[in-house]
């Protein structure tokens, strides 16, 4: 064995790393999901009311797809969108009689970091996705993103905004956020959320940015 290789006793099995769709199954499977509101937050319904037009819309990291039922009732064209097979699962239950012919809302089984829209967004919501993420992928959501959303674009949703390394739920600071984003994105909207579930209350922020040219 390398020198640097890990141990067995150093790997750690896939339900227990947040990158790994298994981690979320185990979780979403026992019924364990304290970042699951179910609910849509208020900040959020606020944003989707005073919108003048339905947006093509991408929610990564979906969970039970509350954010999802509400855009599809309104009409918005919605991809809803999770790695994990169970909360898929848990996903079709809350959309069911929000899906099939002529439904707005597509649910998808798939991976943020390869996923391809079929026409272009005009907004991603981010809801417990980036802070679900481990350290090492930041970046990469930051550049899938940008890539993702054409200028004039938004960026809208919550983030996690403390200095909490251990995770999931990870926390970023201010500074940490705004070198992920400034370079593609400019900031329109920022405030302190008040409805919080008590995992992210005090620390969540809501915020809206919109894709430079």
């Amino acid at each position: 064995m390398s020198d640097h290789a890990p141990s067995p006793t150093q790997i750690k099995a896939d339900d227990q790393r947040p990158e790994h769709p298994d981690f979320w199954c185990k979780r979403f499977g026992a019924g364990t999901t304290p970042w699951d509101a179910g609910k849509v937050p208020d900040d959020f319904a606020q944003f989707v009311a005073h919108q003048a037009r339905p947006l093509r819309t991408l929610i990564p990291g979906c969970g039970s797809g509350w954010e999802a039922s509400v855009l599809a009732e309104r009409g918005w064209r919605t991809t809803a969108l999770d790695f994990s097979p169970t909360a898929v699962e848990r996903a079709q239950a809350v959309l069911a009689p929000l899906l099939g012919p002529g439904s707005t809302v597509d649910l998808v089984c798939g991976d943020f970091f390869q996923w391809q829209p079929e026409t272009p967004l005009d907004l991603i919501y981010e809801r417990a996705f980036l802070c679900a993420l481990p350290r090492k992928l930041w970046d990469d959501w930051a550049r899938r993103v940008a890539a993702l959303l054409p200028p004039g674009a938004l960026l809208a949703g919550y983030f996690f905004v403390c200095d909490q390394p251990k995770g999931p739920p990870f926390g970023i600071l201010p500074e940490q956020l705004d070198a992920l984003l400034s370079p593609h994105f400019q900031r329109i909207e920022d405030r302190a959320v008040a409805d919080s579930i008590p995992v992210f209350a005090g620390r969540e922020r809501w915020q809206v940015w919109q894709r430079k040219d």
